[in-house]
């Protein structure tokens, strides 16, 4: 850990002292949206300096142990003791100081939001909607292993087991690191890219083809952008897809165009057309305020596009290449070979890899204002 980095954490360690004194003074709760945001920030920096207190724990653990080791040079026990402690100090340093560089990173406000999460087919026809099957397959079992909350907003099936589009929100409590369900997946935007022999192949040739995703951050509804209902068109329709009797046989089905930027969201999952249609419009809202923050970012000249990217939907950020069993993340140079533990689920390495990756940027800008 750089210099930079130890006089950040030394600097929070004086900070949670002046919280501490803050919290207990008689007139804090008489603010009660104040002293809500003191919490907060002394519940995030008491677990930085807990982790930063371990660190430096660690480090004279391995002072200690190199020392022995020099020390016992003719006693072969004791030096293999000192040598397993080593070991074990340098494991738990790196995994202490990755997470410290991951709770330094700035935070963006909507990190800690729930996100729509939208696959859409691309270029390679049905082979590009069966993929995208995979795809939504994935990101919901990952969702599971980090104990979110899945609910499917929309779906327009291909006729062979895949989707032309599908939309999910995602909801779940902030991990140990302050970060939360777009805070996780916003990387995940982008073009991914698909290297395998479709199941429609007879003479068992490569096919690529591609989705777009894109991962939106719900938005909160104090500060959601305002929309103008005269500004809106609403289509009701019917259902398609599973969901029983009812579901196909009414028009609970929603269709909300923004009529302004063209911008359109739909839902039809619920029974309740009332429903599906407030669904509808924070997908709308999540849209149009992802497009007002593409804008702003487009006008901004000086702004970089970073190591994992601009956001922007065209990227080909990823390629999954299944006769060789790889994943490429093109953004960072990742590889890896376990495409068959990921398709399963298991997206944290690529995705803890982008949040370092991203973090170890915006660090190093930070050092450099402060130079």
């Amino acid at each position: 850990m750089n210099l930079f980095l130890r006089q950040t954490l030394e600097r929070q360690l004086i900070r949670l002292h002046e919280l501490d004194a803050l919290l207990s003074a008689s007139d804090v709760v008489s603010d009660m949206e104040r002293f809500r945001r003191l919490t907060r920030e002394h519940a995030e920096t008491s677990l930085l300096a807990e982790h930063y207190r371990r660190l430096t724990q660690r480090e004279a653990d391995l002072a200690s142990a190199q020392a022995l080791r020099a020390d016992v040079s003719g006693d072969a026990e004791m030096a293999q003791m000192a040598e397993d402690e080593i070991a074990a100090a340098h494991i738990d340093i790196a995994e202490l100081d990755q997470a410290l560089q991951l709770m330094l990173i700035p935070k963006d406000p909507d990190d800690v939001r729930p996100a729509f999460l939208e696959i859409r087919a691309g270029t390679g026809g049905d082979e590009s909607a069966l993929f995208a099957g995979d795809l939504l397959r994935m990101y919901t079992r990952f969702a599971d292993l980090c104990g979110w909350r899945c609910e499917l907003i929309s779906e327009s099936p291909s006729e062979l087991g895949g989707y032309k589009e599908v939309v999910l929100r995602l909801a779940g409590e902030p991990d140990g690191q302050g970060v939360g369900v777009y805070g996780r997946l916003r990387f995940e935007s982008g073009g991914h890219r698909v290297q395998r022999v479709p199941a429609t192949e007879t003479q068992g040739r490569i096919h690529t083809s591609a989705c777009t995703v894109a991962v939106l951050p719900e938005p909160d509804e104090a500060q959601a952008v305002q929309i103008n209902p005269a500004e809106l068109r609403i289509d009701t329709f019917r259902a398609s897809g599973a969901g029983g009797q009812h579901i196909n046989k009414t028009d609970s089905a929603v269709r909300v165009t923004h009529l302004p930027t063209g911008i359109v969201a739909e839902c039809q999952d619920d029974r309740s057309q009332h429903r599906n249609k407030a669904r509808a419009l924070q997908v709308l809202a999540a849209r149009i305020q992802e497009k007002e923050r593409s804008e702003r970012a487009a006008k901004d000249a000086a702004m970089r596009k970073g190591l994992v990217g601009s956001g922007d939907r065209s990227d080909r950020i990823r390629t999954y290449n299944f006769p060789q069993g790889r994943l490429t993340d093109h953004r960072i140079n990742l590889t890896l070979y376990k495409l068959g533990h990921i398709m399963e689920g298991e997206l944290g390495d690529v995705v803890t890899a982008l949040q370092v990756a991203r973090g170890a940027e915006l660090l190093a800008d930070l050092e450099s204002q402060n130079l």
